[in-house]
């Protein structure tokens, strides 16, 4: 549908992730990609060893020209300028894709700067991070753009001024006698004097296991006469559960103490004891659903890995678009699926709120936990406490709430459904969440991996943006040639903003 020509990431993490991928998508189609692909996901040979092999010469240093380790608005202007002209090679019509950072623009992140530091965030220069996205328009004037930031950027001010109207006033005149169109993925036309909601994609409307609700401009050059976009099909959401039913049941990591399949198990004597103790009214109901859950099961000897062999002989619940899109049958196994460490008092919480979520179809509320499962915080019992949802079971039988980076810091607010499993979401569960493909391979630690996760868009999107963006192009009169396969494509900050 596009080639994608060049990248910009500034984490070297998240490149060392962005090339890898650059290095698989190098060989066309997916039966070309080698199987020292898959022994390197399989930690069977090292990243040096893959790319590397001289055998793939050329692929690795396609790779390599795409993908770039730069910040935008530090790396020297000059030098981006110079990538991007070498990627396009005098190519047009060309797209260019990006979400400038978005942190100034959360309504969580709005609220702790505000309360910590009101002139240091009004200072904070990352409120204009999108000038440097809004320069390369300048520069090199794509035939569309599409930009992404989260639904907060729609009531955030600097200054009494509202940041959104500013961004649009700018991408749609970025200099004289250039102007776009900022259009709509929900609805035909321009939108700039629509309802700002319009320009608010919902994820789980377009056939994802996930509520992430996110802004999405598209921008359309003035000179290009195309036809009338296509907006996003309405498909309906997809469940957790049928997103990760398939995946090995793994049980958690124990985070202090001797860690051991039997030191696991007694999480659960140990929950009963306390409730039987504390709170009986709660006993019976946590026992049913424990009973349930376990029924002709055995609980997870393993808590997963890197690598984990051979397909589950389960019910493949997946909606055949979404599973095409998945499953790699190459990789005889899966990957990243490897559940992190808990104290035992926060394996004691999730224990309960996954049977209370199975009971109830619902997450507990702080105040709602037996006084001795509760944490040992001094707001704990505060009106004011700001989380009461601070343990949240994601709900099997609809989607995910969003995926956000936090997951990186822990599991609290993405408990597994699964009581008999008892732990936070693995990396690979996460992805699924995301619509990452399963031979998408995340580098770095755990933690970072979890970080990667949270901060992408989902790749299943950005492929239906996509088609979008082609078919506009392709089916529209243009001043310059038409577009086709192979039309180029720039993407700043970009992990998986593309098409995977």
């Amino acid at each position: 549908m596009f080639d994608i020509r060049s990248s910009f990431e500034k984490e070297p993490v998240a490149y060392r992730t962005l090339s890898l991928r650059a290095f698989y998508r190098a060989f066309g189609h997916p039966s070309d990609v080698p199987g020292e692909y898959y022994q390197y996901l399989r930690n069977r040979i090292s990243r040096e060893d893959l790319l590397g092999n001289p055998r793939f010469r050329d692929q690795a240093s396609r790779a390599l020209e795409e993908a770039h380790c730069v910040e935008l608005g530090i790396t020297p202007a000059e030098e981006v300028d110079q990538k991007i002209a070498h990627a396009l090679r005098g190519n047009m019509p060309w797209v260019l894709i990006g979400g400038p950072p978005c942190q100034v623009y959360s309504v969580v992140g709005r609220a702790r700067w505000r309360r910590d530091n009101v002139e240091k965030f009004e200072g904070d220069h990352r409120h204009f991070l999108y000038k440097e996205y809004l320069r390369i328009i300048q520069k090199f004037q794509p035939a569309v753009f599409v930009m992404e930031n989260v639904r907060g950027v729609l009531s955030s001010t600097h200054g009494g001024t509202p940041i959104f109207n500013r961004i649009l006033d700018d991408l749609s005149n970025p200099s004289p006698g250039l102007h776009y169109e900022i259009r709509s993925f929900n609805c035909a036309g321009d939108a700039r004097t629509a309802n700002p909601m319009n320009f608010v994609v919902q994820s789980e409307n377009h056939g994802l296991p996930q509520a992430r609700h996110r802004v999405m401009l598209l921008g359309v050059r003035e000179d290009i006469r195309a036809r009338q976009h296509q907006v996003l099909a309405r498909t309906g959401s997809v469940s957790v559960n049928q997103a990760i039913h398939d995946l090995p049941r793994v049980r958690s990591l124990l985070s202090r103490g001797k860690d051991s399949a039997e030191s696991w198990q007694t999480i659960f004597d140990e929950l009963l004891a306390v409730l039987s103790r504390t709170a009986p009214g709660t006993l019976s109901f946590v026992n049913q659903e424990l009973e349930l859950s376990m029924a002709g099961r055995a609980i997870p000897a393993s808590a997963g890995g890197r690598y984990m062999r051979g397909l589950e002989a389960r019910a493949d619940r997946l909606p055949p678009s979404l599973r095409e899109w998945l499953r790699d049958e190459r990789l005889e196994g899966y990957i990243q699926h490897e559940a992190r460490a808990h104290m035992r008092a926060d394996l004691h919480r999730y224990l309960y709120s996954a049977c209370f979520a199975k009971r109830h179809r619902r997450s507990p509320k702080v105040d709602e936990f037996p006084r001795e499962l509760l944490p040992q915080h001094a707001n704990v019992h505060s009106e004011k406490v700001p989380f009461r949802d601070r343990f949240r079971v994601q709900l099997e039988n609809g989607p995910s709430t969003t995926v956000v980076s936090h997951i990186s810091k822990d599991g609290h607010y993405y408990i597994h459904y699964d009581p008999a499993q008892c732990r936070s979401l693995t990396v690979r569960e996460a992805a699924r969440l995301q619509t990452f493909p399963d031979n998408y391979f995340f580098e770095g630690n755990r933690t970072e991996q979890y970080w990667q996760v949270g901060n992408a868009v989902p790749p299943f999107l950005a492929r239906q943006v996509a088609g979008i963006v082609a078919e506009l192009l392709q089916g529209g009169e243009q001043t310059a040639e038409r577009a086709g396969e192979g039309s180029p494509t720039v993407a700043v900050e970009p992990l998986a903003k593309l098409p995977a």
